[in-house]
């Protein structure tokens, strides 16, 4: 389904996000995974995107298999980096030819076995670039074209230390022909809320969607930290976590710190929640759990 249509029929959309397994066995473990997570309903499904040759097509085959054995929508994200244009065409030539109708674009990073490599090299430099290009191709699923989303930072991008800069640039892929934003994780709703009265300042008015991801285990949020520069961890969220003797304890935090995010997040008319599972199922289930609803449909009705 394209996402135009997901955002008319849904007044609150509720997805995960998946990256592609290295084996084959967490191949299969995810598409459990995907099975328990298909019955909470959600309005779609996302597929992180490497620049690697390898992981570029694990993307391609995770998503093309999630559209053909299962009734749930699949979004890839594609990303500038390590792409010239031919390579971008083909790609895109792939989804449609295989019926993928949406795609996040992204900036991307570099591979880390990639440090010093040109970006200049790259077809292009910047995601409005990309999402121009994503607008402008003809042979697209459909008479609109790919559905497209972009990302948002509501506690500031890494890259663009300049807050006002930052939601010009925003505004930039929007009026490229973003259909949403979905934001990068973060643990304060201020933040989110803030971010969202930001962009309605600048005009920016398509729907935006929070990222939510519970903390797994103390090595997990140490990652967190390290794979998504610049999160703030609330120093209530801390203290919560250094009163856990184990992972376990951990998790129960994060999954209860989730859930109040997830209740503020709907009582105050968010358009959309993304959960980063982390190709697990175990947390995203203990939040609907938690707020009472066995599926994404009550949600859709309470907001």
């Amino acid at each position: 389904m394209h996402i135009q249509d997901i955002f008319a029929e849904h007044e609150t959309t509720f997805s995960f996000e998946f990256f592609p397994p290295k084996t084959d066995a967490a191949w299969e473990e995810l598409f459990v995974t995907i099975s328990r997570l298909e019955a909470l309903q959600p309005s779609f499904v996302s597929v992180t995107y490497g620049a690697g040759g390898s992981t570029r097509e694990r993307t391609h085959d995770l998503i093309v298999r999630i559209h053909r054995e299962t009734n749930l929508t699949a979004i890839s994200h594609l990303t500038c980096v390590c792409h010239s244009l031919p390579e971008m065409e083909a790609i895109l030539d792939r989804y449609a030819a295989s019926g993928i109708e949406n795609i996040l674009a992204l900036g991307g990073d570099p591979p880390r076995n990639l440090e010093n490599f040109d970006r200049a090299k790259d077809a292009f430099q910047h995601a409005d670039e990309l999402v121009t290009f994503i607008r402008s191709r003809k042979n697209a699923p459909g008479p609109r074209g790919f559905g497209i989303g972009v990302a948002g930072f509501p506690e500031g991008h890494p890259g663009c230390p300049n807050r006002l800069q930052e939601i010009e640039f925003l505004k930039r892929k929007v009026d490229a022909g973003a259909d949403y934003i979905c934001t990068q994780l973060f643990f304060d709703n201020r933040d989110f809320y803030d971010f969202r009265e930001r962009c309605d300042l600048a005009g920016i008015k398509v729907p935006i969607v929070a990222g939510i991801m519970p903390i797994p285990s103390k090595s997990g949020m140490i990652r967190m930290a390290e794979l998504a520069l610049g999160a703030k961890f609330p120093a209530a969220l801390q203290r919560a976590v250094a009163r856990c003797h184990d992972d376990e304890g951990i998790a129960r935090v994060g999954i209860h710190w989730a859930t109040e995010q997830c209740r503020d997040l709907l009582d105050n008319d968010v358009r959309g929640i993304h959960f980063y599972t982390l190709n697990k199922s175990d947390a995203t289930r203990q939040i609907y759990e938690n707020l009472g609803v066995k599926d994404s449909t009550a949600l859709r009705k309470v907001s």
